[in-house]
């Protein structure tokens, strides 16, 4: 009972606090990543991986650096849109143009947990300056308005980029829907390469709001970890002693109960 009460404290203790350590300690070291491939022109600038143009991008692969000064927002955009990737920070819909390029790109974040990137997207206001540093330059967007479900969604001129950023709607740690926000390039577009994954291409973990059934099967896994960790804490305690014990308890259970946490955190919304 000590171990599950635990656990639930320190699910609760990951979310506020813990998630945000490991969303910074990615972005440090995405942001270091990316910059060097922007200074060695090896950034990637389409779906496929530059090296290698038959294969899609791994998941994960920083594509852009993010930047909205009216919310202090300075974010590497990660490939892909599942739970696990948007815990290092925004990332990118796989079936829309990469960012900084013609047509429409969007990019989802979360608004509570791992950082919370986009916690504030709700109090932008029309005007508001967007930047996207790519492999292929810098890009300016203008805000044109924050929209809701059943909001009429702007008409895109032609020849002109987009860019819809995308967290959950409601209260913190419990969405009821998907907020979105539309900007429009200031200056010219990128060009962009032929799209090579579809809508139909996307797993139901990648859109909004998108959940990871498979994290069942590592939950289960740690779980059982956890459970047999406690049985041999409670049997050490009566060959060694209760404090002996729980000297060897607190960092094993500590750290299998961080573990089940993490892969709880991927059954819910991707946006949460």
């Amino acid at each position: 009972m000590l171990t599950l009460a635990a656990s639930l404290l320190g699910f609760a203790a990951w979310l506020a606090v813990g998630s945000r350590l490991y969303y910074d300690r990615v972005q440090h070291d995405d942001y270091a990543s990316f910059r060097a491939e922007l200074a060695q022109a090896t950034a990637p600038t389409g779906p496929t991986n530059p090296a290698n143009p038959n294969q899609l991008l791994a998941f994960g692969t920083p594509v852009a650096v993010l930047s909205i000064p009216e919310i202090g927002l300075n974010a590497v955009v990660l490939e892909g849109t599942t739970s696990e990737v948007l815990e290092g920070g925004p990332g990118h819909l796989r079936d829309t143009s990469m960012p900084g390029q013609a047509g429409v790109s969007e990019i989802l974040g979360r608004r509570a947990a791992y950082g919370a990137p986009f916690a504030r997207l709700s109090s932008l206001r029309p005007g508001a300056i967007i930047t996207v540093t790519t492999g292929q330059g810098v890009t300016r967007y203008r805000v044109l308005d924050v929209r809701r479900a059943g909001d009429v969604v702007p008409p895109l001129t032609p020849g002109k980029g987009r860019l819809i950023l995308a967290t959950a709607d409601g209260p913190p740690f419990a969405p009821t829907g998907v907020l979105r926000v539309d900007a429009d390039t200031v200056s010219a577009p990128q060009p962009a390469p032929a799209m090579v994954v579809s809508a139909a291409d996307l797993s139901p973990s990648e859109l909004s709001l998108g959940t990871e059934p498979i994290a069942w099967v590592a939950v289960v896994l740690w779980g059982q970890a956890l459970v047999l960790a406690a049985v041999g804490i409670s049997w050490l305690r009566s060959r060694w002693g209760r404090w002996q014990a729980w000297t060897v308890a607190v960092p094993v259970l500590g750290y299998l109960g961080l573990e089940v946490a993490d892969q709880v955190t991927r059954l819910l919304p991707n946006l949460m």
